[in-house]
């Protein structure tokens, strides 16, 4: 998606309009919003946000009071839209940073009457909970909420000198509102993420700056075939505070960190570099093994193995060992922080040149560069340059075999946290042009005068294509069949595999099966797409937000050779073909012949690249549908 990331400072005239919003005062409801029963840019909305408002200020200049204020309102029009009931505040409560007070909710229905019932939350429905030492998360949860229902609650957070504001949600946003007011000693900086047109309006108010943004009936986010993060694609301004001047002059305090900064501070950290110096054990069966062990890439992965091995995650992802390294080791249990932490640490001890890494995970979304914080990265890896490649190593992570960067960080980027004096720290571009997905089909089948096609097709998935599908194997072989070879239509006799427990080689799958073919007015038909995990096109929405993001590079092929009875031959073969993409991002291939009764297929596609940004979707949608026609093409033949 192309993004506006120009920073400003309280200067948006190219967006400037006037925009005079009134949001209801907290209880002030009117029976036309309970009465609603759609919403009116969305008829298939199960819940609408009514109006959501911000605002980030300061009450005064000395001493210092930064609130992030919240108040919102939500319809509810259908069964699944009651999630919203459950409103989550997460906070970072680490030295009482941050703060939230003055919460209120309450929930309005009417009853038979025609009148208006408010149920208000009390202390008892409102639960806390600590994520981890750093962060917490406030649950409110609404009562008497129902279809139909309108909920509303407000909060503050006091103590941030940061707030993310998103104008865009997972449900409909009829209006939303974002306010900044601050005195003019603050110099406030803002950056727009947005492709969506907003109005701002400046507010006159002696002595403040005072900006007020809005956007209205905000289509709901949904979720995209191969989409990164959603909090990628929100439409979301990032406000910070960048420097106060109290006495009008440059000799006030600045608050605008570079990463040189962020990395001095997490080197200094108690729960992270102080964490890197710690001398954890090694186990005797550890020494044991890499005893003879010289090669550094086998003593690498020997490590690596063994570490994730022997810890047990406790399912928190973080960058910090809140708990110490040594204590995670002696209980074999820890978050991602302290159990790659450990790895990094047993790495070093043997004389490999690991060093930490954070790192923002498919999930969390892509790093931000022009705005530098640790509270960007959601775990933190292991990082080794070796013999001009590079590794990225999660002990977290039980499937992905060393040689192979983890799926949920490549293509990213990551930031090396080294001592800022010895330059090693910086960005790291993780991406390694030689690891593909690679799933290749060789087919084999005959077809008798019953129309009933009889054959073997072995599956031979190499590197990602591997990683994706073991996890499911180990779920169990009858989930596995389910999942991958259940929608041919076809009846699976037996399912056998090669180099199940070795992860250095592919996965190699023998699916045995039988399938009747298509039969119409004398004519018999079929595909030669069995089995290749591509009969279906994902990408057929006219429009598209996000951008395409595989991760990954790659290739696919399917050969396949048919043999039909005695008696019968092909008609006219579908043509052989060749399509590229503009960019030659994408080649499709695919070739036939037949003799007798013989038909041989082969076909490739090669995607060469890992992400398809939102601009080249027109030409990957067409060059998608016209390929999907073409792997489904029909093969036909009759009775001579």
């Amino acid at each position: 998606m192309k993004q506006l990331i120009t920073s400003i400072v309280l200067l948006l005239a190219s967006h400037a309009a006037v925009c005079q919003q009134q949001i209801p005062a907290f209880g002030d409801i009117s029976k036309e919003e309970l009465m609603l029963t759609n919403c009116s840019f969305d008829k298939n909305a199960e819940a609408m946000v009514l109006f959501d408002s911000g605002e980030f200020r300061s009450t005064n200049s000395l001493p210092i009071s930064v609130l992030n204020e919240r108040h919102v309102r939500i319809k509810i029009l259908k069964e699944k839209g009651l999630s919203v009931a459950n409103v989550h505040i997460y906070y970072h409560s680490f030295n009482d940073d941050e703060v939230v007070k003055d919460i209120r909710a309450q929930t309005y229905n009417i009853d038979g009457s025609g009148n208006i019932v408010v149920s208000k939350l009390d202390t008892s429905q409102i639960f806390k909970k600590a994520i981890n030492k750093r962060y917490s998360e406030l649950t409110l949860l609404l009562p008497e909420a129902k279809v139909g229902s309108v909920i509303e609650y407000r909060y503050s957070i006091e103590g941030s000198g940061n707030y993310r504001w998103y104008f865009q949600r997972a449900i409909p946003v009829k209006q939303s509102v974002f306010k900044v007011d601050f005195p003019i000693e603050f110099e406030i900086g803002i950056v727009p993420h947005t492709m969506l047109p907003f109005k701002m309006d400046t507010i006159k108010n002696p002595g403040r700056d005072v900006y007020l943004y809005s956007m209205e009936n905000v289509p709901a986010l949904n979720d995209e075939p191969f989409m990164l993060s959603q909090e990628d694609y929100l439409q979301r301004f990032d406000a910070r505070i960048i420097s106060h001047n109290p006495f009008g002059f440059a000799a006030g305090r600045t608050y605008d960190r570079t990463w040189e900064d962020v990395v001095m501070m997490l080197m200094a950290d108690e729960d992270f570099g102080e964490q890197l110096k710690k001398n954890v054990p090694r186990t005797g069966e550890l020494d044991d093994m890499l005893k003879t062990i010289k090669e550094p890439y086998k003593r690498m992965a020997t490590i690596h193995n063994y570490v994730r091995s022997k810890m047990d995650w406790n399912g928190y992802d973080n960058i910090w060992a809140s708990n110490g390294v040594k204590s995670a080791w002696k209980a074999k249990k820890g978050t991602s922080g302290e159990i790659n932490l450990i790895l990094v640490n047993l790495l070093q001890d043997a004389g490999i040149d690991a060093h930490a890494l954070l790192v923002s995970t498919r999930s969390n979304g892509r790093i931000n560069r022009n705005l530098p914080s640790s509270r960007q990265f959601n775990k933190v890896m292991a990082y080794v340059e070796m013999d001009g490649k590079k590794y990225v190593l999660d002990a977290t992570e039980k499937i992905t075999p060393t040689r192979l960067m983890p799926l949920e960080v490549m293509a990213t980027d990551g930031l090396l946290i080294e001592k800022v004096e010895t330059n090693k720290w910086g960005w790291k571009v993780l991406w390694d042009e030689e690891e593909i997905y690679s799933n290749a089909i060789l087919l084999r089948a005959d077809i008798d005068k019953d129309g009933v096609m009889k054959g073997e097709a072995v599956i031979t998935s190499t590197d990602y294509g591997r990683v994706l599908r073991e996890p499911r194997l180990k779920q169990g072989k009858k989930d596995f069949i389910e999942y991958y070879f259940k929608d041919h239509d076809a009846t699976i006799d037996s399912v056998f595999f090669e180099n199940e427990t070795d992860d250095s080689l592919p996965l190699v799958q023998h699916v045995l099966f039988n399938k009747p073919v298509t039969a119409s007015g004398g004519y018999n038909y079929f595909t030669a797409n069995l089995f290749s995990g591509m009969e279906k096109n994902p990408f057929t929405a006219d429009n598209r937000f996000s951008d395409i993001f595989f991760s990954y590079k790659q290739q696919v092929s399917i050969i396949a050779n048919f043999s039909i009875p005695e008696g019968y031959a092909f008609e006219e073969l579908p043509k052989n073909v060749q399509m590229i993409t503009g960019d030659t991002g994408i080649v499709f291939t695919r070739m036939a012949s037949a003799s007798d009764n013989q038909l041989s297929v082969k076909i490739s596609i090669d995607f060469k690249k890992p992400i398809y940004i939102t601009e080249e979707y027109k030409e990957f949608k067409d060059f998608q549908k016209r390929m999907f026609n073409l792997l489904n093409e029909q093969f036909v033949y009759r009775k001579k």
